[in-house]
């Protein structure tokens, strides 16, 4: 029996305390790693981080000077015998079986008032509580003064309802003593559905082997090994194991020795849920990988995205309106000025587009979305076609590759969370493409210097042109009408005014056809810079509507890793 006594003391030996500060540290850093990956995650996996934090700041607001003790068996096993001996008083009902069970019975060592809010959050009705200490007992009690000592159910009860009753208290006590007799001690469920769970709370878990009394001296060794192979296969090993005899007081001796223990050092509650705290870390653990995720997906696999959304967004079919409308208007601002009324009848390749017309409507500047204290007017909606069905097709896949490569290697519960972040803006994506092309500035809206100067050229040729035909046509009137002939300066042998028309309009032709090759030239050259800029504002698009959900949620996998880490016990 010296042995056994030794056990109980190594199991509550002071240098296993459990740190108060350190606990709430990492109660609180659960909390975090709750907030972090609040809607990313399914709820279903974080149940039991919320029902840690949520019963651990319920509990440590409580009394911290009592100490809740379960005793938990199954029927038969002298349970209510055992709590009825340690209070040497006759409180719970003790039977085969209990009509009164499905609730617990509560004895308080010390006064009541300072449990009643510890037990109403444990849920024992007060006809079911009991005090022990009183003035009649001077000291013989008071080692035992602050426990909270809780008769429960029988968890082995056919009625569904009592058994849950035990679950949830079990969920709620500081302390649990397995009440297990000499017949059933090897009984399946106990060891299967609730020994073998808590194997996480080794510090707060006792076993007791009630009714040693009706075993021979020579078998209670052999049983109580036999039970200790158990409990090791169980996870329990180095659990506090007790024989006790309810109905021989010398028998309660240990197990009234192993409570003081517990009540004196005040450590029950902690080591509780520090147990729990690593059960749920442990659970946790599998949604937070050792490795910390990328910041967000590859060049490549952003360029490709970009290169989707610009032929969602019609970006060449802009590009090509941009070089038509350089060429439209170069023509007729350099042209023949003769023939450019006939240009002007011809549409404005943008503004049949609704984009940045000769006017210089549109944006005036290189951003896809002007803030809106810039005075700037509401942008329209511009005439592009929709995208077609492969268009939308490449998008998706470029979206889905987007979230792919961001959530390579992340633990199974997070690439879905990245899919879901990576899509989750699509629906707005066509507006918000829609605007950023309207609001780009295509580098089109005002008129370069060159096209004034030829154009100035085009009109003076053109109008020495007209005076010399002018000329012409007054001289064949006079000569016409009998008058003196309107003689003029002549240029070599040729009469001014022929040089004047021939000339103007052959200068007229040679300068359109100069200027020609660098309207192309230049056309393209816009083209090129307008399909830049607006590959730069798709790209911005795709950025805050793809890519920054991708990296929030990846944000989050590595703030819940480290709060995580924080959460484990060193």
């Amino acid at each position: 029996m010296t042995g056994l006594v030794d056990r109980v003391r190594q199991a509550f030996r002071g240098d296993q305390r459990v740190d108060a500060d350190d606990l709430v540290a990492r109660l609180d850093a659960v909390r975090r790693f709750l907030q972090v990956v609040d809607g990313h995650l399914p709820d279903t996996q974080l149940v039991p981080a919320h029902t840690l934090v949520e019963r651990a700041g319920a509990r440590l607001a409580l009394s911290r000077d009592h100490t809740v003790v379960a005793l938990a068996g199954a029927t038969g096993s002298g349970k209510s015998s055992l709590f009825n001996a340690l209070a040497r008083m006759d409180l719970s009902p003790v039977g085969v079986r209990r009509p009164t069970t499905g609730v617990a019975h509560a004895c308080v060592w010390g006064p009541l008032d300072g449990a009643n809010r510890l037990l109403d959050w444990v849920g024992v009705l007060p006809r079911h509580r009991f005090v022990r200490e009183s003035a009649l007992d001077g000291d013989d009690e008071s080692a035992l003064r602050g426990l909270v000592l809780l008769d429960l159910p029988d968890f082995d009860s056919v009625q569904r309802s009592h058994q849950l009753e035990v679950d949830r208290l079990l969920g709620l006590v500081d302390l649990v003593v397995w009440v297990v007799d000499p017949q059933k001690y090897a009984d399946r469920l106990i060891h299967s559905n609730y020994l073998r769970e808590f194997h996480r709370h080794k510090d707060v878990t006792l076993v007791v082997l009630n009714q040693a009394d009706r075993l021979a001296p020579a078998e209670l060794p052999r049983v109580l090994d036999d039970l200790r192979r158990l409990l090791d296969d169980d996870g329990l090993g180095g659990v506090p194991l007790l024989a006790t005899a309810a109905l021989d007081p010398s028998g309660m001796g240990e197990l009234r020795e192993a409570l003081e223990r517990t009540v004196a050092e005040r450590q029950a509650v902690l080591r509780r849920l520090a147990g729990d705290a690593d059960s749920v870390v442990a659970g946790l653990a599998e949604l937070v990988g050792p490795d910390t995720p990328r910041s967000g997906p590859d060049d490549a696999t952003v360029r490709s995205l970009t290169g989707a959304l610009a032929e969602t967004a019609g970006v060449p079919a802009v590009a090509d309106a941009v070089g038509q409308a350089y060429r439209h208007r170069a023509g007729a601002a350099t042209g023949w000025p003769l023939v450019r009324g006939w240009r002007r009848l011809r549409p404005d390749p943008l503004r049949r587009l609704h984009l940045a017309g000769p006017d210089g409507a549109g944006a005036d500047s290189g951003s896809a979305l002007p803030p809106p204290d810039a005075g700037r007017k509401p942008l329209a909606a511009t005439s592009l076609p929709d995208p077609t069905a492969a268009q939308r097709s490449a998008l998706g896949l470029a979206v889905r590759a987007v979230a792919d490569r961001s959530a390579a290697g992340l633990p199974a519960a997070w690439p879905t969370a990245v899919t879901t972040a990576a899509r989750s803006r699509l629906v707005d994506l066509p507006d918000a493409l829609d605007r950023a092309v309207a609001g780009t500035d295509l580098g089109v809206t005002g008129r370069p210097l060159w096209w004034r100067l030829v154009g100035a050229l085009q009109w003076l040729v053109t109008v020495a042109a007209v005076a010399g035909l002018g000329w012409l046509v007054l001289g064949y009137g006079l000569r016409a009408l009998g008058l003196p002939p309107l003689d003029g300066p002549q240029v070599g042998r040729v009469p001014l005014p022929t040089v004047l028309l021939l000339g103007g309009l052959l200068a007229g032709l040679l300068l359109a056809a100069v200027t020609r090759p660098v309207i192309r030239w230049a056309a393209d050259r816009a083209r090129r810079q307008a399909e830049r800029r607006l590959a730069d504002a798709v790209a911005g698009i795709g950025e805050e509507y793809v890519v920054a959900p991708v990296r929030t949620v990846l944000g989050a996998y590595a703030e819940a890793g480290t709060a995580l880490r924080a959460a484990t016990r060193d």
